[in-house]
């Protein structure tokens, strides 16, 4: 790679506003996942009985994660339209605009009626708004990555990003938080005051959004006139390739979780290996080391490259599938903890850590919106309605089922890392630095 095309990875001391503007991604990120994630701990704990009722649990707990569903499948289409405009119109307005829509849909699912009130107008009005929320966070990922990574300096796109990816377990944490609050609330107020509270975040959000600048790489491509008609068609068309590698590399991480994380906490409250109180304060835990985690592997690339890290991590994966069940059966709470930690702060933040700088650096500025959240949104559908999959094989298979799909997942993102091309290895490593010393850092970031 040459140094001209480092150059489309912004300054390479960054700009004045790349801290504030990568905490202001990142605050966004917390937010979006607060809402979008909270569904996913409601879902296995509370929707099945609320608002699809029946005499056999599984049956409600598959209807629940059916719609759980459905808000991933929407987020590839949430993906191409903020793409689009994120390479047409500019990173900020997508991020301001899929704020507001997952605030509103969120707020809407704490005043939605049960099904023991309005009958089947209740899971139909659930699944709208579960649409809406992937619609909006479909749209939110590719933006705020994008502004965080074209502000940073170049020797340090993984710490930055990794500020945006560390939203993701801040939001965890505080849905979990909240689900641990209200779970004493009794009721339906379990589950609805975690939703109805969110709109306090988004406000926060929407005031912390609205004060960062614009892209300084989109405004670049926008002066020079190369902003492409339809930047969708462009990159399917030039890039495809790295389309469908992002999607293995993606798989990996959130199929993952949706295993290690959104059915295992079914799993043990079905299989009575633990209660409500303790699946949420097991959560907790590993959310909290999760932040720091994410944070550190980010970091850790900038050092060795994102290829590296991913290899490793995915072949860890692979290998701790079948331990991953065999320590939660033991009922052991220490030994669920520990299990819940490594599945997420290890499996799961090591790769999203990665992502944060890999994704961008695989497409061109000008559709690199359009191309990292095609990317990234593709393969949620594939988490998406990975629950309801995994409750099917422990039907059919008992736990191996849910073990061995967790480690396929994690071998389609090792044979997708293997595949994908490093962008900062040991040569882009060595042009950062001569362009560091050479060019005068006339920022502060």
């Amino acid at each position: 790679m040459s140094k001209d095309a480092l150059t489309m990875r912004g300054p390479v001391h960054g700009t004045k506003d790349a801290r504030r503007v990568a905490i202001g991604s990142g605050v966004g990120a917390v937010i979006e996942t607060y809402d979008f994630i909270g569904f996913g701990t409601a879902a296995a704990l509370y929707f099945g009985t609320a608002f699809f009722p029946g005499s056999d649990p599984v049956t409600g707990t598959l209807a629940s994660f059916a719609t759980l569903g459905v808000g991933f499948a929407a987020r590839p289409l949430g993906g191409i339209i903020g793409g689009h405009l994120g390479d047409k119109v500019g990173r900020k307005p997508v991020l301001v605009a899929s704020l507001i829509l997952m605030g509103l849909a969120t707020f809407a699912i704490g005043l939605l009626p049960t099904y023991a009130a309005v009958g089947l107008l209740a899971p139909a009005l659930l699944v709208f708004v579960r649409i809406v929320q992937g619609l909006a966070f479909g749209a939110e990922w590719g933006g705020a990555i994008l502004m965080s990574y074209e502000h940073a300096p170049w020797k340090s796109k993984g710490k930055y990003t990794g500020i945006v990816q560390a939203g993701f377990p801040v939001g965890l944490l505080l849905a979990n938080l909240t689900f641990l609050v209200s779970v004493n609330l009794g009721g339906e107020l379990a589950w609805r005051v975690p939703f109805l509270a969110s709109i306090v975040l988004v406000a926060v959000g929407l005031i912390i959004r609205s004060k960062v600048p614009e892209s300084p790489v989109f405004d670049e491509v926008k002066d020079s006139g190369d902003i492409v008609k339809s930047p969708i068609v462009e990159v399917i068309k030039t890039d495809w390739r790295n389309i469908v590698k992002g999607i293995g590399l993606r798989v990996a991480e959130t199929a993952g979780y949706a295993v290690s994380i959104t059915y295992m906490i079914s799993y043990l409250h079905t299989e009575k290996l633990a209660d409500k109180t303790q699946t949420l304060v097991a959560l907790c835990i590993a959310s909290a080391v999760g932040i720091l985690a994410t944070m550190a592997w980010a970091r850790l690339t900038d050092r060795i490259g994102r290829r590296p890290l991913y290899i490793w991590s995915t072949a860890f994966a692979a290998l701790f599938a079948i331990p991953m069940f065999l320590l939660v059966n033991t009922g052991l709470f220490i030994a669920i903890i520990i299990t819940i930690v490594i599945s997420y702060a290890v499996c799961q933040n090591s790769l999203a850590g990665a992502q944060g700088a890999w994704f961008p650096e695989l497409f061109q500025a000008k559709t690199r919106a359009s191309g990292a959240s095609l990317a990234y949104q593709i393969s949620a559908m594939v988490s998406g309605f990975t629950p309801f999959i995994t409750t099917l094989l422990f039907v059919s298979f008992g736990w191996m089922g849910p073990a061995l799909l967790f480690g396929t997942y994690a071998l389609i993102g090792l044979w997708a890392a293997v595949a994908t091309r490093e962008t900062w290895g040991k040569r882009e490593r060595e042009l950062a630095d001569e362009a560091t010393k050479s060019t005068p850092n006339t920022v502060s970031v």
